[in-house]
């Protein structure tokens, strides 16, 4: 039988702000318990009191919290943060083509010293994200194969993570949850072992830095 408490952990973590919210301690559990009682309600099929609710609010919040702390001590000192401005991104279909054309996109960059560069591989298509300096080259090289997205006007910042951050549980999250808490929107982002790269629009490049760099 479900209970209480599992119901409550669930509709938290599907709320990802939310859960932020009650690891900070930011919130009202009687009136967070208020809004998700008629909701608890329906999954458990009987009433239940707001109180029962709040003490499952007040426990999960409590162990939410003790999984914040580590992250704070990780970045006591604050890592180094890269920001490349003039990149492009443009997906493909992945199609046989594709990849044999990929090859010679990678033979030769076409600058003289190295240029952003990242492919990405999905399922069904692949993303590339690149300086201008490369997007006549890019374009040339796939120009038969069918192409899904264009997007110029971007910037990225890049996070210098320290070696074996990025197994820690919630490093990535906390940098994104702050994004989504300012309103920031995030085009993409890409991760090497001890990197974590996000793709702004330029009109966001600035606010999105120092939102960034106050986090550390």
């Amino acid at each position: 039988m479900i209970t209480i408490p599992e119901t409550v952990e669930r509709l938290v973590r599907n709320s990802p702000l939310l859960e932020d919210a009650l690891a900070r301690g930011w919130l009202n559990l009687s009136a967070v318990a208020r809004a998700l009682r008629p909701e608890i309600e329906r999954e458990l099929q009987k009433k239940i009191q707001d109180g029962a609710v709040t003490i499952a609010l007040h426990r999960l919040a409590g162990k939410r919290s003790l999984r914040a702390k580590p992250m704070k001590r990780l970045f006591r000192t604050a890592p180094d943060l890269m920001v490349r401005s003039n990149l492009f991104e443009v997906t493909y279909a992945n199609t046989t083509g594709f990849f044999l054309r990929q090859t010679k996109l990678l033979e030769k960059p076409g600058a003289s010293t190295a240029p952003f560069l990242t492919v990405t591989r999905g399922i069904r298509e692949t993303t590339i994200i690149a300086g201008l300096v490369l997007r006549e080259r890019v374009l040339a090289v796939f120009r038969d194969i069918p192409r899904i997205a264009l997007l110029d006007h971007l910037s990225s910042v890049t996070v210098l993570l320290p070696p074996g951050t990025a197994l820690i549980p919630g490093v990535y999250s906390y940098i994104l949850k702050a994004l989504a808490w300012d309103g920031i929107p995030v085009v993409e982002v890409v991760s090497t072992s001890n990197e974590f790269t996000i793709v702004f629009e330029d009109r966001n490049i600035d606010p999105a830095f120092g939102l960034i760099k106050r986090l550390f």
